[in-house]
Order: structure tokens, then C-alpha cells, then sequence
């Protein structure tokens, strides 16, 4: 990945942490823990929640693995950025969107023990920039590894690159007659 590449995806994820961190410290200065008020009647509220799980309520209490998950999922991103050519900018911002909102509850897990959710929807579990930031970046990716040309294009050299090596095998293109 160029330089330029690796600042615009940094320069992404630390965008995204901000606000994921400015919002939610907002919050946990401005509500109590439980408090809500609505922000559009009947549609969104601000609800202050500690929540010490994942999405949905899940590993409550587990924090030492949830923040194992997420040192797993921030490790491999990294890899991914050194290794892999990633040619496409889609690509590339679903990656970045995906480190931030995992920083993003990482630095919650690792500070206070849970994360600061807040944007309820009243039939959604209440969530943070950080979660609206990881589930598109996933939605990103999963879309460019199905149905992006970009992606067909790639896999497409990679598979060209298996069938015809560079180097053309000596006895190719010689008679069996020249060969023996």
C-alpha cells in the first residue's frame, strides 16, 4: 500500500474514532446512566446505556475476550493493509470503517469496563458511531466481495497469474521429438 494510501486510511479511522468518542463522551457527561430523551418523537432517543457485552447482548461481561476478539479483528486488518494490494478505494474504506468502529469499543472495553451506547431506535438495541461505522464497513466489504467488478478484475489477474507464470516452462513450445 503507498503512503498515500496508508494516511487516507489512517486519516479515516481516526476521523471516525473522534467522532465516536466526542459523541460519546456527550453523553456520559450530560446523562445519567438509564436516561433518555427523545430526539424525534416516536423514532430516535437519546438513551444513555453502559453496555458491557456485544451487539445484541452478547458475551455480556466478557470483556477480556471481547477485547481479544478485537485486537484479533484490529491485527488482521493490519496484515491485510501490508499484504495485500488492495487496488480498490472501496475496499479500502470498508477496512478503515471497520478498525475505527472496533478501536471505537475498544477504547470503551479497555477505559471503562463497557461501552457507551446511546442512539435508540426504541425496536433496535441502542448502539454508537462506533457500531454504525463497523456494520457498514462489513456491509462494504461483504458487497465488494460479491458483486464488485473491481474485485472480479483482481481475482480474475490472480487467477492468470496461477495459469501462466511468468517464467514459460522450457520444454514449451518444443516437439516431443526436440525434448528427447
Amino acid at each position: 500500500m503507498t503512503k498515500r494510501r496508508v494516511a487516507v486510511l489512517a486519516g479515516t479511522v481516526l476521523c471516525i474514532l473522534a467522532a465516536d468518542q466526542i459523541t460519546k463522551a456527550l453523553v456520559r457527561a450530560s446523562f445519567e446512566i438509564g436516561e433518555s430523551h427523545p430526539v424525534v418523537s416516536g423514532v430516535l432517543w437519546l438513551t444513555h446505556v453502559h453496555n458491557t457485552g456485544a451487539a445484541f447482548g452478547m458475551f455480556r461481561g466478557q470483556q477480556w475476550f471481547l477485547i481479544g476478539v478485537a485486537i484479533a479483528v484490529l491485527a488482521a486488518i493490519g496484515w491485510t493493509a501490508v499484504r495485500v494490494r488492495l487496488e480498490s478505494p472501496l475496499a479500502r474504506t470498508a477496512l478503515a470503517m471497520i478498525a475505527a468502529g472496533t478501536l471505537g469499543n475498544l477504547v470503551d472495553r479497555a477505559v471503562s469496563g463497557g461501552v457507551t451506547d446511546f442512539l435508540d431506535l426504541g425496536w433496535f438495541p441502542v448502539f454508537n458511531v462506533a457500531d454504525i461505522s463497523l456494520d457498514v464497513g462489513v456491509a462494504l466489504l461483504v458487497w465488494w466481495l460479491l458483486f464488485s467488478s473491481e474485485h472480479a478484475k483482481d481475482a480474475g489477474v490472480a487467477a492468470a497469474v496461477v495459469a501462466s507464470p511468468e517464467e514459460p516452462d522450457p520444454a514449451e513450445g518444443q516437439t516431443s521429438a526436440e525434448v528427447e
